[in-house]
């Protein structure tokens, strides 16, 4: 049986294999057929913090629409909520554009600098240096966020940038109380913190973290802001704040120059789209992984009736599918600007078929008979946002500066702090990075390309109904997400879709990781006699879903149970 799986599996990728690649920005894919002529006439915002979702509902009563909102919750986000994401990191967002009805895929991923060196990862034996990935200014790449909050404002929004990123801005200068996630992020982190003289000055100030309760503000991001809404892109990206980053990240020991920030753009690309049971799926294009593992999970499962199965079987083929997405995942996926990818042949419905051949109906396919590998357990970090207006416009974003408070590196006089992105790259092929995935060299680091990401923001169309989600938690973004459609299309209201229990296979390590509440003992008991490896840890996500039941013209906003503070709300 092994062999025989081996050369079946071999068998399909030999024939599909020669379907030919295409290069960046060209992707199978055509514009949503579903085109929404109705209008909600009010909105929605479901965020993971409540001032980000209400910094966003203040941007709308002020004649803003979702782009507006959007640049309102994600800088407010990198206030409130900087153990996540915020403007020295980067975003993804698929974004629905009512008046023209189409959609479109802002890529405000962060790029690796000019002088990028795998060797600045290397320990002297060659094996990974975690530190000088995850830790300090080599960990970081150029940052997206502030550009695409422009383009957003720009493009898109109807309000200027300053009264955009007015309530952000406040927030920063008169201060808040930090919830309890990130009092606890600043006190896990804390011995990196005190490593960087601005990192300890910003989050430890009279040298420990701030207390329950305790009033915190950030002087010299709002300064940074102030900067950004001012002048716009150039307001970070040269001038004074780009002086200040420079400088900071060469006293640290990083490799940042001038020209790495001048040389950022924001990329439009075309979303994927996929059709699952009478429904349109539009998500994320590479430099995600997301949307192309998840249009492979549903094709493959597009071949089974799963309203028809039991929930054994039905997770069991579920699962499944996830672990031949993730396989190809780490196998061909990268920068499209950079590597050429068989995406016409991921994409296939045809591939879907051969894959699904793979599957045995009672038995689990171990990992190591598609390929061996090794890896780590994901972890849980970044954030989601969604949105859709009184107009219709619909914004799905999510934003990282990857690992928990990202570098923990500060830049002085900025409060910028800096992600450390560059550890999604595959800085050397084969090793796992912080989320336990595995990379090839299609992921590689070179000058200006962007690492890979699982960030996976969504927006899901069918006949009645619609819904805009996405969530954080590294790899397990992809399963999320693919659980939260699932969830929905079985006809799941905003609340019972972000409450969804999860679980979680990516290929390697060959087990399944399950949320408490899961799965019942029969359930377990029968998957792990089909070969299952089942862990279970604790519950994971921060999802934040809007769904436009269009029948009754209704919003429903729902951030996630999981994690206190978030924020879904309906005006």
């Amino acid at each position: 049986m092994k062999l025989a799986l081996r050369w079946h599996v071999f068998l399909i990728g030999f024939l599909l294999g020669t379907s030919g690649a295409f290069a960046a920005d060209k992707p199978q894919t055509s514009a949503p057929s579903t085109q929404l002529a109705q209008r909600p006439g009010h909105a929605g915002i479901a965020s993971a913090n409540t001032l980000a979702t209400e910094a966003g509902l203040e941007v709308l009563a002020k004649g803003g629409n979702a782009f507006d909102a959007a640049v309102a919750v994600a800088s407010t986000l990198s206030v409130v909520e900087p153990e996540s994401s915020g403007i020295g990191g980067g975003f993804m967002a698929t974004m629905y554009i009512a008046a023209d009805k189409r959609s479109v895929f802002i890529d405000a991923r962060e790029t690796a600098p000019a002088a990028v060196n795998t060797k600045d990862y290397l320990n002297p034996d060659g094996t990974p240096n975690r530190d000088t990935a995850l830790k300090g200014p080599l960990s970081a790449g150029i940052p997206g966020e502030p550009a695409g909050l422009a383009w957003l404002a720009k493009h898109y929004g109807k309000l200027p940038l300053t009264a955009s990123l007015a309530p952000a801005i406040r927030t920063a200068r008169d201060g808040f109380k930090p919830d309890n996630r990130l009092l606890g992020s600043i006190n896990e982190e804390q011995k990196n913190l005190e490593r960087w003289p601005a990192s300890a000055g910003k989050f430890l100030p009279g040298g420990k973290a701030p207390a329950a309760g305790q009033v915190w503000s950030d002087p010299d991001q709002a300064h940074t802001l102030e900067l950004l809404a001012k002048y716009g892109e150039p307001g970070f990206y040269s001038g004074e704040t780009a002086q200040k980053l420079v400088s900071a990240v060469h006293e640290a020991g990083g490799n940042w120059t001038l020209k790495d920030l001048a040389a950022y753009r924001v990329k439009e690309r075309a979303p994927l789209t996929v059709d699952y049971r009478g429904y349109k799926i539009i998500t994320a294009p590479p430099p995600s992984s997301g949307g192309v593992a998840i249009a492979e999970i549903l094709n493959i499962l597009s071949g089974f009736d799963l309203s028809k199965l039991d929930q054994v079987h039905r997770v069991h083929l579920v699962i499944e599918a996830m672990r031949r997405a993730f396989r190809d995942h780490n196998d061909y996926l990268g920068d499209p600007d950079f590597v050429k990818m068989p995406l016409n042949m991921l994409l296939s419905p045809y591939y879907a078929d051969g894959l699904r051949q793979t599957i045995l109906p009672d038995k689990a396919t171990p990992s190591s008979m598609l390929a061996p590998s090794n890896s780590e357990d994901p972890g849980q970090h970044t954030t989601h946002f969604s949105i859709i207006d009184a107009d219709g416009n619909m914004v799905a974003m999510t934003c990282t500066v990857n690992y928990v408070l990202g570098s923990t590196f500060v830049a002085k006089g900025t409060g910028v702090l800096l992600n450390d992105e560059m550890d999604d790259f595959a800085l050397v092929a084969n090793k796992p990075n912080v989320y336990g995935l595995l990379g090839s060299k299609a992921n590689a680091p070179e000058p200006g390309k962007r690492m890979l990401s699982s960030m996976s923001p969504s927006i899901v169309i069918g006949a009645d109904r619609t819904a805009v989600i996405g969530s954080p938690g590294g790899s397990t973004i992809i399963t999320q997400v693919l659980e939260g459609i699932l969830a929905f299309i079985d006809g799941g209201d905003a609340h019972q879709v972000v409450a969804y229990k999860r679980f979680h296979h990516q290929y390697m390590p060959d087990r399944v990781m399950v949320e408490p509440g899961a799965f019942d003992a029969a359930t377990s008991s029968a998957l792990t006699q089909m070969g299952h490896t089942l862990k279970e840890r604790e519950p994971w996500g921060f999802m934040n879903a809007v769904i436009w039941d269009r029948r009754t013209n209704k919003l429903d906003a729902a951030s996630d149970p999981r994690r206190e503070d978030g924020l879904g709300k309906v005006q």
